[in-house]
């Protein structure tokens, strides 16, 4: 089986596949001083939920935006399941032509994303991942990675409005009563959720307008299923895109 990591900024994503099948995936909270060691005792009591053992896992591939952890995840790798885990950054075979100023630049999430939506549509493409930051990933007409769009994100800005408003209440994002909010609460739950929507609907179109209408946007993120629904120009959410990509590079590059 192979073991694809997103190792993100607030959660840690991870799948198992059998092939091109996605066997499992998990999600959890993204420690930035984690050991190797406490990574693998992670691993192993996920895995063993689903009846999966270490050694069930011959490959492995992982994509990072926390510099810290790649090197934890990489000594995991040797220690816990005995092989060389492969790492997403510069040199990687993807397939594709990377248009950026500065392709070292691209985040590892982001390549992989790209990858995953050109091996599906072609182009043109955007990806929309609700992250830590929300990130507007293209691909071309020919296929080519033209570059995106990064905007704060949803959970940056909540966390910023509550520790500069003093009075203000933290809150989840469940879906608004109405955009008229009858509470302190439901108007930050309004302005959240609607302001994202509009924001990322008012980038799609921006983006629509220079790719061509047949452009196909698909969102995919840990806060995607509570955005996406209030807006009006992504297709579909794909929570599982990330790991697709991390899929693919991993086969291109073995």
């Amino acid at each position: 089986m192979l073991l694809a990591i997103d190792v993100g900024n607030t959660q840690t994503h991870f799948g198992t596949f059998s092939g091109a099948e996605l066997v499992e995936h998990w999600r959890f909270a993204t420690i930035p001083d984690s050991t190797a060691d406490e990574l693998g005792a992670v691993l192993r009591n996920l895995l063993e939920l689903r009846g999966i053992g270490l050694a069930d896992i011959s490959a492995s591939i992982v994509s990072s935006t926390v510099p810290a952890l790649e090197p934890e995840w990489i000594a995991m790798g040797e220690r816990y399941l005995g092989h060389a885990m492969l790492s997403v950054g510069p040199g990687l075979k993807t397939a594709m032509s990377l248009r950026y100023d500065n392709p070292r630049e691209i985040g590892a999430d982001r390549l992989a994303n790209a990858v995953a939506i050109r091996e599906r549509f072609g182009g043109p493409a955007i990806c929309v991942d609700f992250g830590t930051s929300v990130n507007f990933d293209v691909v071309g007409p020919a296929g080519d990675f033209l570059g995106g769009v990064l905007v704060p994100g949803v959970e940056i800005s909540l966390a910023a409005l509550t520790e500069r408003g003093a009075k203000l209440p933290a809150i989840d994002l469940a879906p608004p009563r109405g955009v008229i909010g009858k509470s302190t609460v439901d108007a930050i739950r309004s302005g959240v959720i609607y302001g994202f929507a509009g924001a990322v609907d008012g980038i799609l179109r921006r983006l629509v307008a220079e790719l061509g209408e047949q452009t196909d946007v698909i969102a995919t993120g840990g806060l995607a299923g509570a955005i996406v629904p209030f807006t009006e120009l992504v297709d579909e959410v794909d929570d599982l895109l990330t790991l697709t990509g991390l899929r693919l590079l991993y086969e291109r590059n073995v």
